[in-house]
């Protein structure tokens, strides 16, 4: 689904299976979108006691125990489908940690049925790339790691990968408002397993610890993005598209006196909870159109994802919470964060270029054409006498009063002047109807891969055809008048 310029982020809430689910703490509508979470009251703040003990939030939908595809169907395949038509597209997990983002974003990769959202994405731009005969598309992969706020390119041990320059890797600024990763490598794709070997490559490089609430946790943030180009194969123009997926699988948030993490993995979780703390201040200041400035810099995470949270964007977030009665507080924190989220507004629209080198060879074949097309014009308008100006009202009236007599036969013949009036009329009329029916053997030939000696051939029979009405006289302009009445 493409959103409409104005509309808001997409957000939408997906529990962690469990046994222990507090259903008396968290309670799911029945309009399928709308949580409710109640709190026990702490009776240690005494018997008068204004703290708040229920929330409600409404977001765009409900994921529990739902499979994989259905969570692929209602979250990502809108922004894969946009994505393949020219918008900028973000699917982006966000939650504590244990919660469930990398099973959402990844899956199991030792069953099929279990993969998550970003190999399904993968499978589903490869499919539409062999559907779309019409159309030509270069496809790239980048994958992304940010760990301690340093930048690592997780692909950069795929063989004929460059290096990283001097300078390093570094979020710098484009031209038209987005970011990119200097130094980041970018690998073409050309079918739907190459890309899976990438995505495997990379997650085998990624930095994972093990604490009291998930065994494999994710220790950085990542950010899978697919470049995709896309041309026309049937429309002779320089014009041609481009579009950013971006897969984010962010680090859970952590409550360190719950995951008891101690020595590298406590530093870990530090830098985590920092940037995630980042995040949401740009949340807050997207959110608020009063705002003029957006903290996009403070951290890595933030800034590489400036271009990534609405604006020109489709963006969706899933919100995964763990919903047992011990995680409460941590799941209040990730609903009130999706609810922010869904305050910020998008504006996508299709990136379109103009390819420098096939404008001008457009340019310059047009400017052929129109010289060999004035070249002809000035060869018949010297021979018979014609004019380059255009016929007034008049003119056509009484070219038209005659021509009827004539063939009526109330008027025996033509005068010469109003003859080569008429010539001229038929020469403009002429190369309108050339000009038109150029662009439709274009339209039709382009598809056969012969435009240019087809196209040729079809201008020079009209031209000569053109030169032989003109010598024939008033028979051949009965023989034009009849056909065209």
């Amino acid at each position: 689904m493409i959103a409409h310029p104005g509309s808001e982020v997409r957000v939408l809430i997906r529990s962690r299976p469990t046994a222990n689910f507090a259903q008396e703490l968290i309670e799911y509508l029945p309009d399928g979108q709308t949580v409710s979470v109640h709190q026990r009251k702490d009776s240690r703040k005494g018997v008068v006691n204004n703290q708040l003990s229920s929330w409600s939030f409404r977001l765009d939908g409900v994921l529990h125990d739902v499979s994989q595809e259905e969570v692929y169907g209602r979250v990502g395949r809108g922004v894969v489908l946009g994505a393949l038509e020219g918008y900028n597209g973000t699917v982006m997990c966000f939650g504590q940690t244990g919660a469930g983002k990398t099973y959402t974003m990844t899956g199991a990769t030792e069953n099929y049925k279990q993969r998550g959202i970003i190999p399904r994405a993968l499978q589903e731009v490869f499919h539409e790339v062999e559907q779309r005969s019409d159309h030509a598309f270069s496809v790239h992969l980048s994958f992304l790691e940010i760990y301690n706020e340093t930048l690592v390119d997780l692909l950069a041990s795929v063989r004929g990968c460059p290096g990283v320059g001097p300078g390093g890797m570094a979020v710098v600024e484009e031209a038209g408002g987005g970011v990119s990763v200097r130094g980041l490598s970018l690998h073409p794709v050309h079918s739907e397993e190459a890309a899976l070997n990438l995505l495997f490559e990379g997650e085998m490089n990624r930095i994972i610890g093990a604490h009291a609430l998930n065994k494999n946790s994710s220790r950085s943030h990542c950010i899978l993005t697919v470049h995709i180009e896309s041309r026309s194969r049937t429309l002779s123009d320089a014009k041609y598209v481009t579009s950013k997926l971006n897969l984010v699988d962010l680090a859970g948030s952590e409550r360190l006196g719950k995951t008891g993490s101690e020595g590298q993995v406590l530093k870990e979780a530090m830098y985590i909870n920092k940037s995630l703390s980042f995040l949401e201040q740009a949340i807050l200041a997207l959110a608020d159109r009063r705002r003029d400035h957006v903290p996009f810099r403070q951290t890595k995470l933030t800034h590489a994802l400036k271009d990534s949270l609405g604006g020109n964007c489709n963006t969706v977030l899933v919100a995964n919470i763990y919903g047992e009665a011990s995680q409460i507080e941590e799941t209040l924190s990730t609903l009130r964060f999706a609810s922010r989220m869904k305050c910020v507004q998008m504006d996508p629209v299709v990136n379109e270029h103009t390819d420098p080198v096939l404008q001008v060879r457009k340019l310059e074949k047009e400017i052929q054409l129109l010289k060999q097309e004035l070249s002809i014009h000035n060869t018949l308008a010297n021979r018979m006498g014609m004019s380059y100006d255009t016929l007034s009202e008049t003119q056509v009236a009484e070219i038209q009063s005659q021509v009827r007599r004539y063939l009526e036969g109330s008027l025996d013949e033509i005068n010469d002047q109003f003859m080569l009036l008429v010539l001229s009329s038929v020469w403009h009329m002429c190369c309108v109807l050339n000009r038109q029916q150029e662009q439709k053997v274009k339209a039709q030939l382009c598809q056969n891969y012969t435009l240019v000696e087809k196209a040729q051939s079809t201008a020079g029979s009209t031209a000569a055809k053109v030169s032989l009405c003109l010598m024939l006289g008033p028979v051949a302009i009965k023989m034009v008048l009849l056909q065209t009445s």
